[in-house]
């Protein structure tokens, strides 16, 4: 099967309400902004909901995260290592088998490292380790709200001792909990076909993404994000009409600027046709 054979543009348009769509941790978990009050969504926070959806369709992946392990591996070195759900040992000898092929047998197994690429790097007992890099043509910047956003913060207790025989009991207080009252995240991303032919990423592999997309924060729920509180209003899908594409990216994503509450205004690029996904 070929590689992708025309190069694609997308954005995906972010509603949040009520919910901490994702929390920095060297801030107390408060949603990420920029120093100007800007919401952020990680571009990791991004692909691992894209990799859970993959998971949910049936797709191979090689980075799972722990809520969403089906294989039991505990850890990549493992999945990859392992004769049923990965490579084998010997693939990632570098002695028996050669780099280049080592990584077209990854691309060929896990469908988000020949999206995203991978860098298998695994230390071993002597002195030799093992270092496979994969540059994937997928990339996905991270999201930005359209206008500085509120973060509420209220406090958490609870009613019952957490420890002992409930004869004693320590403060109610749990700790904090930070949510985005409500804003509007645009996230922008593309496909290089130059780079697909690399990894063997084609067109069937780009509409399983464009499917998936939509869907992004469907089966995401958590106390954070309760159900509902976080949707794909929409994604923008720009086909170019060969591989290298009639306009660059930024040309592209700068063709788009929705307002903050998030009403799409796309100025018309001459014979770059966007089409409009709605959210699930």
């Amino acid at each position: 099967m070929s590689s992708l054979t025309k190069k694609i543009d997308f954005a995906i348009v972010v509603r949040v309400k009520n919910a901490n769509p994702n929390g920095d941790p060297l801030n107390g978990n408060r949603p990420r902004i920029d120093y100007d009050g800007f919401g952020e969504i990680s571009d990791v926070c991004l692909k691992r909901k894209i990799r859970d959806r993959l998971l949910d369709a049936g797709q191979t992946v090689f980075v799972q995260s722990d809520q969403k392990n089906v294989d039991g591996m505990k850890s990549l070195r493992e999945r990859a290592e392992s004769e049923e759900f990965g490579l084998g040992k010997a693939v990632l000898d570098s002695k028996k088998t050669p780099v280049d092929k080592a990584a077209q047998l990854a691309c060929e197994k896990w469908f988000d490292v020949r999206a995203f690429g991978q860098l298998f790097a695994f230390k071993s007992a002597g002195k030799d380790g093992v270092s496979i890099p994969v540059r994937g043509p997928v990339t996905v910047q991270s999201g930005y709200s359209l206008a500085p956003i509120g973060i509420t913060s209220i406090q958490i207790t609870k009613s019952v001792s957490g420890e002992g025989d409930g004869s004693k009991k320590s403060s109610d207080t749990m700790g904090m909990k930070h949510r985005v009252d409500n804003a509007v995240y645009v996230a922008y991303g593309a496909m290089s076909p130059q780079l697909a032919e690399r990894t063997g990423f084609t067109d069937a592999d780009a509409a399983i993404l464009k499917e998936l997309l939509p869907k992004l924060f469907e089966g995401d729920a958590s106390s954070a994000r309760p159900e509902g509180s976080m949707a794909v209003e929409q994604v923008v899908w720009w086909e170019h009409s060969s591989k290298q594409g009639q306009y660059s990216s930024a040309k592209v994503h700068g063709s788009f600027s929705p307002n903050s509450d998030g009403e799409l205004s796309i100025t018309p690029l001459p014979g770059l046709e966007p089409e409009i996904l709605q959210g699930f």
